[in-house]
């Protein structure tokens, strides 16, 4: 068993999820000894059939143990709150459509929302969808994008992007290098896409590439395998797509999160020791564990913890490596606000609703 100071050292790079609507005594423990940088809810954090003013006060309790455990002023709240059928918190929170339907709202869009997340005390939002909806049977991207083309997509991306940012919350780009025109759903199985880089320079790479000039602060990796850019492993493990395609050829210098370790496309992966210590080389600096796919079980994420630990005890790790991913966590976290969670007007709310009419025509 690593020592706890090493295991706390991967809280720094981790976002993990709640098991349910009040802390269990395995999610108190996580808190406690890995203390995570951040958190991600779900519908299952949130009471169903109740009130506003229930459900909210309950949600409220979590959000105010989960600090007092993870003895952190300063964390990652954050929720995936794209619209559409991306959606996890009870009425009367906004049902606004998806990306596709969005387009000269999006920016309105994405102001509203911003207001409605600031009142539940979420600071980050896994949004916007960067990807481009290119392939007509794509299972889990399809209207969640902006556009069928990538400037459309880059364009309203960006507008989203900006309505979250003037109301004060973080945005991520998802799902880099793209996951627009894949036939798989990287929830179930490892999707396969046979593009060059000179491919995606021409597609997926466009909206992110616009993201990127406006500073958005995150982008959110694909688990996906791109054979003929690295035939070895998917994008959120591979240095040529992370590193030379992300951060050398389109100069991003956020913060890189993957998307979620518990997918099937590749969970196994991340069960074999040496996978993280790949992943922080390639260019990953934020881990999310949302214990919402496979099992509510932490055995998992106590597995990659100790890797991660063993790792750098043993020097596979690179030092310098894990200190500017946690340079870049820690410049990020120092600009991000912490908000409480409060009960919104009866009136904002019924503006909202308008909205997302409006947005639906």
């Amino acid at each position: 068993m690593s020592g706890s100071q090493e295991l706390k050292r991967f809280g720094h790079h981790l976002i993990l999820g709640i098991s349910g609507t009040t802390l269990s005594d395995d999610d108190k423990r996580a808190l406690s000894e890995l203390k995570p940088i951040g958190v991600i809810f779900f519908a299952k954090n949130f009471l169903d059939g109740t009130s506003y003013q229930v459900w909210l006060e309950s949600f409220k309790d979590l959000n105010n143990q989960i600090r007092e455990y993870a003895e952190r002023d300063s964390m990652f709240i954050t929720l995936d709150h794209e619209g559409g059928r991306v959606i996890r918190t009870p009425m009367p929170i906004t049902r606004f459509p998806h990306g596709l339907l969005l387009r000269s709202h999006a920016r309105e869009v994405a102001k509203a929302t911003a207001l409605e997340l600031k009142s539940l005390g979420i600071n980050l939002s896994w949004a916007p969808v960067a990807d481009v909806f290119s392939h007509p049977n794509n299972p889990v991207i399809g209207p969640r994008a902006f556009g069928n083309t990538p400037e459309i997509a880059a364009k309203y991306a960006r507008d989203y992007y900006f309505g979250l940012q003037e109301s004060g919350i973080l945005g991520c780009a998802k799902h880099f290098p793209g996951h627009g025109d894949t036939s798989k759903d990287s929830h179930i199985e490892l999707p396969i896409l046979n593009l060059t880089v000179e491919d995606l320079r021409l597609r997926e790479l466009i909206p992110f590439k616009a993201l990127i000039e406006v500073q958005i602060p995150l982008i959110m990796t694909a688990h996906i395998l791109f054979p003929r850019i690295d035939a070895d492993v998917p994008a959120t493990l591979s240095q040529p797509i992370l590193k030379t395609i992300l951060r050398d050829e389109l100069g991003f210098k956020g913060v890189v999160v993957s998307d979620d370790l518990d997918m099937k496309a590749i969970s196994d992966m991340f069960m074999k020791a040496g996978t993280v210590v790949r992943s922080l080389h390639a260019g990953c600096d934020l881990f999310i564990i949302s214990r919402n796919i496979n099992s509510s079980s932490l055995e998992r994420t106590y597995q990659i913890a100790e890797d991660f630990a063993d790792s750098l005890s043993k020097g596979s790790l690179d030092e310098s490596v894990v200190e500017a991913a946690r340079e870049r966590i820690d410049k990020l976290l120092a600009v991000t606000p912490q908000y409480t969670v409060e009960l919104l007007d009866k009136d904002v709310l019924l503006r909202h609703s308008k909205l997302a009419i409006a947005s639906s025509y």
